[in-house]
């Protein structure tokens, strides 16, 4: 939204995480560019895009990392869960050994990000329905046992992927709101501590992960 590169009002920093091969690139790809690779490649460390979108009458910039799945990796990954302040936790509904392993990338993301972090749940390629393992109530009861949010996706066919970040984006905007109306002393909000420089792009450093201009 506008061509300026400052034109908003907030940074939500949200991490993709979740097994290999279970459509994470696509889903960031499908969100911040509509677009979708049959032959999407295995991300190798992190990759990183962006989407403005309005919440509210405020404007925010999703800051968007889609991390690798592949356990040889994972020491350079977790490091980006750092100051993030949302996270989508990806697996496969076609493939129950991807939801199987969700408590242990649960388990890594609250030992790396701060405790307030908003999570959510994504059983991706709906698309691929006939093939389901996982059952979308197990899924749902699941989520709600952990407090997390939860939907279903298809990145092939765009299903629920607006919906998915825009909650996500939503329920991080009124935590901060929130927090804001506590700290209203300040200007500066934020539900994590600021990333080290070093584990964000240059553009990114500039800013908190919250702020309020």
């Amino acid at each position: 939204m506008g061509s300026a590169e400052e034109d908003y009002n907030f940074v939500f920093k949200v991490v993709l995480i979740g097994e290999s091969g279970v459509g994470k690139t696509n889903l960031l790809s499908r969100f911040t560019r509509n677009e979708f690779n049959h032959d999407s490649r295995t991300t190798i460390g992190v990759e990183f895009s962006t989407r403005t979108i309005l919440v509210g009458d405020a404007v925010v910039k999703a800051q968007i990392w889609d991390t690798a799945g592949l356990e040889r990796y994972r020491a350079i990954t977790s490091a980006y869960y750092r100051g993030a302040v949302g996270a989508l936790v990806v697996f496969d509904i076609t493939k129950h050994q991807t939801y199987d392993v969700v408590d242990r990338w649960l388990k890594e993301l609250y030992d790396h990000a701060e405790a307030s972090i908003v999570v959510m749940l994504v059983g991706n390629k709906t698309d691929l329905a006939q093939a389901r393992e996982v059952p979308m109530e197990e899924a749902k009861m699941f989520a709600d046992n952990k407090g997390l949010l939860f939907v279903e996706t298809s990145a092939l066919d765009s299903t629920n992927v607006e919906q998915a970040f825009e909650t996500i984006l939503k329920e991080i905007f009124h935590k901060v709101q929130k927090q804001k109306q506590r700290s209203s002393q300040s200007n500066t909000v934020s539900l994590a501590s600021e990333s080290p420089a070093s584990t964000a792009p240059a553009q990114a450093e500039r800013r908190p992960c919250c702020v309020a201009l």
